[in-house]
């Protein structure tokens, strides 16, 4: 007997459908307790087990672990506060909720949402500095914990002090320290002038590295999009937090912005950067400076003494310079173990790769150079990749320079070539580059220089400070430490290659470029003779300094000095048998005096070397004065204005490209950008003299003909000319047309041509080959070879035939008689 009773009453509709047994009144009739069967019970080992799944897995949601780092679905929201409700806007006071904190180590464990509740109301009160555009002049400071903000903070205030730039210092550490209180207790006034933004996250104490991380580069997104900085200083990167330098690294390369780090003696050394516009800022990292020293012999102790200066030298925070040195023939023993030694750039402690920034170039030829091979070899040793920022910085062996030599070099890079002011101001495009020297005597060495007075002051200005010297322009270019700036140097490559081709032109005696009276010593290099020249007729003009203080940036000593390679002769060598000495050059450009090759700088004193920092050196209160108020000088050392100066450049460059242009008096064309080719007319004589070409040889006949042989030859020509139907001669001369334009590439329009005379000649009627018609084929044959020639040659081929009368099918080799009244052509013999 079954152990349950069964589920349904036994009744005879058991498997009808209960439709027909529905109420009317539409109320469900519950099943009664008689038709269903008990339950079966469960066991209570199952449900044991379900409720103790139950409590495992509520525990484990409530204790999550925190060590697995952040999700990204956790930190991916971004807020920057500013809702309606006080929770929205007021940060949280206090950690966020958590069960319990294990260790110091586990401090920082929060990985929540992101929310920026000060950084919406800053953000919104900078429309005025028209932070939209993408070009503008706001430049932002961050820093990522208080240390770092003591340090930028005065800096920024006195950048904003220039009202050069919109200053903008944000914080993005994780302390909770309000704002006003950081500005209280670093000094900050009321004059200030820089935009405060807060962009710390809430629960920042409390927040992972990652998630601080995260709040960075969102952080840093959002300012970009209000403000669009032009650059971004930030502190020493060894000093900085690493979550900080990580985030903010990672954002300025995604939208294209350069980071300035600043030493950590910024306030000392670096102030003058305050002084910056965004344009120089935005150029910080874009420059490029390649130092180039040439080596003259037995030069072994000012070379490595200018090395080690080198290596000693400040460059915190700019890109290193490029090494590149001309080394002698012979190259002395101390040398070569100096230079085995070198590490240039040094290497960064960090542990990154190291590459070498080092050129060495050893010349092989033991003759002595002319003063062009000299200038030519010196001026080939650097051509610049991009001309806008590649910069040249020469150096001589006799120079020494001051730890703080490249602040001055990038100051006056940065204000003159990539400021506001120096992409506008029309002076600046005619500086050539700037002196580190400032030189005590003139060009020819007649007589010691004096710097100029400085100008006097606009109204309104004080007074007094035109006692301070200050630095002036001058028409003198400078080969013991001067900077050039890439596109004139590439001004430089076009002037000299023309002026050398100007002057070894094949004319007669008379016609040749007499050689120029030099009015630079011979003390110095020979190229200096070349760039004056470049320089008096472009209206260039060179930087020099001219400053207070007893220190310089560079000391030239003169107790190992050397009379430059290409000036020494027999009579002035001190070891006339060791190296062969070319005589003076008869064919050169400059007239050299020889007396003066003797000649040595007298013992000029040599000022110390800089040692404070660059502000301290400029007069106050240190800014780069504008290049229209300070004094210009000519290359022979006269004060001039620049009208005057921009008419004797006219005039000289009107002499330049008569005497030695080849010019004459003809009108100056307009130059190509890098170039200097309106000063020559190089190219205009070659395409005026062009070589005649020699008469093409007739091709009639393979030997040549006497008089009697061409009188028999043009009485036969008659002859037959005369027994010849004019219908055929007319037919005939059709056909060789139509061969030679064939020859020219002329075939198809010819065929069609001579396709229509023959059918009005014709009747109409087909007729059978004729030897006239094979003779035709094997033209054809040849002429389609003919075709494969170039169309000039086959021109030429054409000229030829016309000359010796072929055209007229009356030559004897063109034609033989089969019978009366028929002509049959040949191929022209091959051309």
């Amino acid at each position: 007997m079954p152990r349950y009773r069964s589920m349904f009453a036994g009744d005879e509709e058991l498997g009808k459908k209960d439709d027909d047994h529905r109420p009317r009144n539409g109320s469900i009739v519950p099943p009664s307790g008689s038709t269903w069967g008990p339950m079966p019970r469960m066991r209570r080992r199952r449900l044991l087990v379900l409720l103790a799944a139950s409590l495992f897995l509520y525990v484990f949601v409530k204790n999550i672990p925190t060590d697995l780092g952040p999700s990204k679905g956790q930190i991916a929201r971004i807020s920057l506060g500013g809702g309606s409700g006080q929770d929205e806007t007021t940060s949280p006071a206090g950690p966020p909720p958590r069960s319990q904190v294990q260790s110091e180590a586990e401090k920082h464990h929060y990985n929540g949402i992101i929310k920026f509740y000060s950084l919406s109301i800053s953000l919104y009160g900078i429309s005025k500095t028209l932070g939209y555009k993408q070009t503008n002049k706001n430049v932002l400071f961050a820093a990522g914990n208080l240390h770092s903000m003591s340090k930028l903070v005065p800096i920024a205030c006195e950048m904003a002090r220039w009202n050069r730039n919109y200053v903008h210092l944000v914080f993005m550490g994780r302390e909770n320290t309000p704002m006003d209180i950081i500005q209280e207790v670093n000094g900050v006034e009321d004059n200030c002038g820089v935009y405060w933004h807060d962009a710390r996250p809430d629960y920042g104490p409390w927040s992972s590295d990652p998630r601080m991380e995260f709040s960075v580069t969102e952080g840093l997104d959002y300012i970009n999009g209000y403000m669009h900085p032009q650059a971004i200083i930030t502190d020493d990167s060894t000093v900085e937090e690493a979550f900080f330098i990580r985030g903010i690294r990672k954002k300025a390369n995604e939208i294209g912005k350069s980071i300035i780090e600043l030493p950590s003696n910024a306030a000392q050394t670096l102030m003058w950067i305050t002084r910056l516009d965004t344009g120089s800022l935005k150029a910080w990292h874009k420059t490029y400076v390649d130092i180039l020293i040439h080596a003259p012999p037995d030069s072994s102790g000012s070379l490595i003494r200018l090395l080690r200066s080198i290596e000693t030298a400040d460059y915190s925070s700019f890109r290193r310079p490029r090494l590149t040195v001309e080394l002698p023939p012979d190259i002395d023993p101390p040398t070569r173990q100096f230079l085995e030694t070198i590490v240039w750039p040094p290497i960064d402690p960090s542990g990154s790769l190291h590459s070498s920034q080092v050129q060495l170039r050893h010349r092989l030829s033991r003759e002595g150079l002319t003063t062009q091979d000299a200038s030519t070899h010196l001026i080939e040793s650097f051509y610049p990749a991009r001309p806008k920022d590649s910069h040249v910085l020469l150096l001589s062996p006799q120079a020494e320079l001051s730890q703080n030599y490249y602040h001055y070099v990038m100051y006056n890079l940065l204000e003159y070539k990539y400021s506001s002011y120096g992409l506008k101001a029309p002076e600046s495009k005619n500086i050539m580059g700037f002196s580190l020297e400032l030189p005590l005597m003139h060009l020819n060495d007649s007589k010691s220089f004096t710097p100029p007075p400085p100008k006097a002051k606009k109204d309104g200005e004080s007074t007094s400070d035109n006692e301070q010297p200050r630095q002036f322009i001058w028409q003198a270019p400078n080969s013991n430490a001067a900077l050039y700036f890439g596109e004139k140097w590439m001004e430089l490559h076009s002037f000299l290659g023309n002026r050398i081709s100007a002057q070894k032109r094949h004319l007669p005696v008379d016609q040749r470029p007499q050689p120029r009276r030099k009015q630079v010593s011979e003390k110095y290099p020979a190229w200096m003779e070349y760039i004056l020249e470049l320089i008096r007729a472009r209206d260039y003009y060179m930087l020099y300094p001219n400053f207070p203080s007893s220190e310089s940036i560079v000391t030239v000593h003169n107790e190992l000095y050397q009379i430059p390679e290409e000036f020494i002769t027999a009579e002035t060598s001190p070891t006339p048998e060791s190296t062969p000495l070319p005589a003076i050059d008869p064919n050169d450009p400059y007239v050299v005096d020889p007396a003066t090759h003797a000649q040595r700088p007298s013992t000029n004193s040599e000022p110390p070397l800089l040692s404070m920092p660059l502000l301290s050196m400029l007069p106050p209160p240190g800014d780069l004065p504008e290049l229209s108020d300070i004094p210009l000088l000519s290359y022979s050392g006269e004060i001039l204005s620049p009208s005057d100066a921009g008419r004797q450049a006219v005039a000289f460059g009107r002499e330049l490209r008569r005497e030695i242009g080849g010019c004459g008096d003809t009108p100056q064309k307009p130059s190509k950008p890098l170039t200097v080719e309106g000063l020559f007319c190089l190219d205009e004589e070659e395409e005026e003299e062009e070589i005649p070409l020699a008469p093409p040889p007739k091709l009639t006949d393979h030997k040549a003909k006497t008089k009697d042989e061409a009188e028999e030859e043009k009485q036969l020509r008659s002859h037959n000319d005369n027994k010849i139907d004019p219908s055929q001669k007319e037919e005939t001369a059709a056909e060789f047309a139509a061969h030679l334009d064939r020859q020219a590439g002329n075939n198809n329009n010819n065929n069609k041509e001579a396709g229509k005379k023959k059918s009005k000649e014709g009747d109409g009627k087909p007729r059978a080959d004729t030897e006239k018609d094979r003779e035709r084929k094997k033209e054809k044959e040849k002429a389609a070879e003919a075709d494969e020639k170039p169309k000039a040659y086959a021109k030429i081929g054409m000229e030829r035939k016309t000359e010796n009368g072929l055209l007229q099918g009356d030559d004897k080799s063109s034609r033989s008689q089969s019978g009366p009244g028929t002509v049959e052509t040949k191929p022209s013999p091959a051309l």
